[in-house]
């Protein structure tokens, strides 16, 4: 009698954990929707049941309904994607920049998601399962954001997940934005990778900054190339912001990190972001690698600008 009932306790539980597990995923419907993304426009079928996906941004905004993930690319990943590490049932496919068709190929995808990064395969990715590249973040991480959620929204039917997320970032952002006004700081965003600046301002990368959030360039007009501005330490000291955002590309790619003493070197101790302890190093994964392109990473993104005006504001 006990052994019925430890088996019917252990078979509720499981029963339980499974509806759990499954409540945020929709069953397949048989029916298809029309997704204009950044390189075409392509008939995806709703609730896909077998999803690869080569983006971090689109794998943090695919967790929020629990979408079946069976292949991504796990190095590099994110901390926050760490789970992906070691989970069996995920397939590692590669990198983000190199990914192993033939394995796609096995794993009989209902949808791929790529990233810009794999732009250049997305003919040979259609011929495999139908394709999409979720909007650059370039033209502004939460604009871009609001419609890639929108268009998951759609191929997984569960957009009010996506909308109440999407809110939160947006209030988040308007908070910072108060902030930043009130403060009248000038900052200036440079990536770091082996010694070496680049510098981004409005129109760039990292332009969420000063685009979404409302923090004044303390360098106007800088080029708004992917690569950045290439600029030195007598560049960032003559500039002299009020704010240094710092993006270390090394770390992100898992070379040696930057060093903070190399870096705040007699040059930079000369700007007022050094005086003021507003020299800010940020999450290189969530500013490099997903670059705000994922609910999770733009949300960590964020707080971290948040934190800038917490104190100390000029």
């Amino acid at each position: 009698m006990k052994q019925s009932l430890h088996l019917l306790i252990l078979a509720t539980f499981f029963a339980f954990t499974a509806c759990n597990s499954e409540e945020n995923r929709k069953q397949p419907t048989g029916d298809t929707v029309t997704i204009t993304h950044a390189l075409d426009t392509v008939q995806v079928p709703v609730n896909p049941q077998r999803v690869v996906v080569l983006d971090f941004g689109a794998l943090e905004n695919v967790e929020l309904v629990d979408a079946n993930v069976v292949g991504i690319p796990k190095t590099g990943l994110p901390n926050y994607l760490s789970k992906y590490e070691n989970d069996t049932s995920v397939v590692d496919l590669g990198n983000l920049v190199e990914v192993s068709m033939e394995k796609i190929n096995e794993l009989q995808p209902d949808l791929i998601i790529i990233g810009g990064r794999l732009s250049d395969t997305y003919e040979d990715m259609s011929q495999i399962a139908p394709t999409i590249m979720p909007s650059s973040i370039v033209n502004g991480q939460i604009k871009a954001l609001e419609k890639n959620l929108n268009d998951l929204g759609k191929i997984f039917d569960h957009q009010a997940v996506f909308d109440s997320a999407l809110t939160d970032i947006k209030e988040k952002a308007k908070k910072i934005r108060t902030k930043a006004k009130q403060s009248e700081a000038e900052a200036l965003v440079v990536l770091h990778n082996r010694g070496r600046f680049s510098a981004y301002g409005s129109g760039s990368r990292f332009g969420l900054v000063h685009d979404a959030l409302g923090i004044e360039e303390a360098k106007k007009g800088l080029e708004t190339d992917i690569h950045g501005a290439r600029v030195s330490n007598e560049f960032i000291q003559q500039t002299n912001p009020d704010i240094l955002y710092i993006v270390d590309r090394s770390a992100a790619i898992g070379d040696q990190p930057l060093n903070k003493e190399e870096i705040e070197n007699q040059l930079i101790q000369q700007t007022n972001a050094y005086k003021n302890d507003k020299i800010i190093y940020l999450d290189p994964a969530a500013w490099y690698l997903s670059g705000g392109a994922g609910v999770e990473s733009l949300n960590i993104m964020l707080n971290e600008v948040a934190q800038t005006f917490k104190t100390g504001d000029k």
